[in-house]
């Protein structure tokens, strides 16, 4: 009897640790962000894109929801809540599954929950000194920054009907649960210094008025000395396209995004909670650009970031920069699922298994790849990879069609030239000069592995000529390879002119061709429609 007894304790004890085991280890703690901001250089009002990971632990980290009403009395912005709830509410499940804060705002309507333990909880964090006087609203701060970049003096809203009743309560797709807290002012901050917060990341709308502006909100609590950051895509700004500087909506609120990322704080996506892309608005038909750059050989770490914006201000595109910071790691490959073109400027990485095979799922459905200089080795690490990286030494040959072995010396720099017979080729449209002096080194990649290659540019090392642009197909998708992308080289208006082209020949834009009858051959544009 006893031996039986024992038998079945040791069988329960089994089966409970069989239990525990099949629950995996205990929840991740840590938040690992992937944040943007632009610093300011020592050139008047110039901002250098910087890209940093950051560790941040969800025990001290609050999630601030900001002004998500269940109705707004301008349509437009009641969709784009709509639209951004479900992903909003994945993010916060993630964030109190680490053991992050939670506190929702929708300001105006406390009395809603008047009666809600989250309220009350909000309610019952006593009062502590700020560190600076808190404000009930935080306007724009001249000594601190400009003006915004965009005209929301008509309220911000194309379509507004301010005679409807507008919001009651936060939208209801955005669950409120036990241990969160909700209020419209102060009370966050008490709130937060209570429970020993240091880290906040906000979310909500709008950008350009309450996100900044309110008790809660972004000036308020950079100011008060906390670690900032601001969910980009898990916000919209209220913005007329009618008004300056008259783009689209979407870019709208990505300019007051880069006046935070200058002035006040980093931003991060939703991908670093949940992962997959980054949420975008239905509205949103921009071409996807990906920039796919790790280290600073050639400056890529600057010039590629500086080439992505250029494409969002003069080109109408959706640009991502998934930057490897100097280390064998790329965040966010997520990306590249919603990517129309993928540009690469790596050197010798060997990456994570997972990551590798994100770009090799990408490149293998026959999607458009622009590569540029080291790009010829990118993966191929000569044998040394880590546990758990993977290389890919065959990319060269077997995605661009190339044969890098070698280059000459760095200091003669090399001649460039268009072929002549290639001169109506829509990337080199509006090249200009077509012969000139790159600083870079020429590299070697005669013969070709792929010989259907179309060599669109070679280059010239005294009696060595060397191929030095060409396209080709892989599985059915464009690729251009060009062996150009020294810093100097981005100096150039010719060469920046042909990585435009190139882009949007690799994606097979329509954009508009406008052909000079005088010549042909001369192409202005192309032009991302949007």
């Amino acid at each position: 009897m006893r031996a039986s007894t024992a038998c079945s304790a040791l069988l329960a004890l089994v089966a409970l640790f069989s239990e525990f085991a099949s629950a995996g280890s205990p929840p991740e703690k840590t938040l690992n962000l992937y944040t943007r901001s632009r610093v300011k250089t020592g050139d008047a009002g110039q901002f250098e894109l910087t890209y940093k990971s950051l560790e941040w632990d969800a025990r001290k980290t609050a999630l601030i929801v900001c002004d998500m009403w269940d109705k707004h009395w301008c349509s437009s912005a009641t969709r784009r809540v709509g639209e951004m709830a479900p992903r909003m509410n994945e993010v916060l499940k993630a964030a109190r599954s680490r053991g992050a804060l939670v506190i929702h705002c929708p300001s105006g309507t406390m009395d809603f929950y008047k009666d809600t333990p989250q309220r009350k909880l909000a309610q019952q964090a006593p009062p502590v000194e700020p560190k600076t006087p808190l404000k009930g609203w935080c306007n724009l701060d001249p000594e601190h920054e400009e003006p915004l970049p965009i005209d929301d003096s008509d309220g911000g809203c194309p379509e507004p009907d301010k005679s409807q009743r507008a919001w009651t309560r936060q939208i209801a797709a955005l669950e409120i649960m036990p241990g969160d807290a909700i209020t419209d002012s102060a009370e966050a901050y008490y709130l937060m210094r209570q429970r020993g917060i240091e880290n906040v990341i906000v979310m909500g709308v709008h950008t350009n008025m309450c996100v900044l502006g309110r008790p809660f909100g972004i000036r308020q609590l950079v100011r008060q000395g906390l670690n900032v950051v601001l969910m980009r895509d898990m916000t919209d700004s209220m913005y007329n396209p009618k008004m300056p500087p008259k783009v689209s909506h979407v870019r709208g609120t990505e300019l007051v995004v880069e006046h935070i990322e200058k002035y006040w704080c980093p931003t991060v996506t939703s991908s670093d909670l949940v992962g997959g892309p980054a949420f975008r608005f239905s509205e949103d038909k921009r071409l996807c650009v990906a920039i796919l750059v790790s280290d600073d050989h050639y400056g890529a770490d600057k010039t590629l970031p500086e080439f992505g914006q250029m494409l969002r201000e003069k080109h109408g595109c959706h640009v991502t920069v998934l930057h490897g910071q100097g280390t064998s790691n790329i965040p966010a490959t997520d990306e590249l699922k919603n990517a129309d073109c993928l540009v690469l400027l790596i050197r010798r990485l060997a990456l994570p298994k997972a990551q590798l095979a994100a770009i090799r799922e990408y490149l293998d459905a026959g999607r458009p790849l622009v590569a540029l200089r080291t790009a010829s080795h990118a993966f191929d690490v000569l044998g040394e990879s880590k546990p758990g990286e993977a290389e890919w030494p065959e990319f060269d040959a077997d995605v661009l069609g190339g044969n890098y072995h070698g280059h000459t010396g760095n200091a003669p720099g090399s001649d460039i030239s268009v072929v002549e017979a290639k001169r109506a080729h829509p990337i080199l449209a509006g090249v200009e000069p077509r012969k000139w002096h790159s600083s870079g080194s020429l590299y070697k990649v005669s013969p070709l592995k792929d010989p259907a290659a179309d060599v669109l540019m070679v280059g010239a090392v005294g009696d060595v000529v060397e191929p030095v642009t060409w396209t080709r197909e892989h599985n059915g998708g464009r690729v251009v390879y060009t062996s150009l992308g020294h810093p100097d080289d981005f100096k150039q208006p010719q060469f920046q002119k042909l990585l435009v082209n190139a882009v949007f020949w690799a994606m097979r834009a329509d954009p508009e061709w406008f052909w000079d009858t005088d010549e042909p051959t001369t192409v202005r544009g192309p032009v991302c429609k949007t």
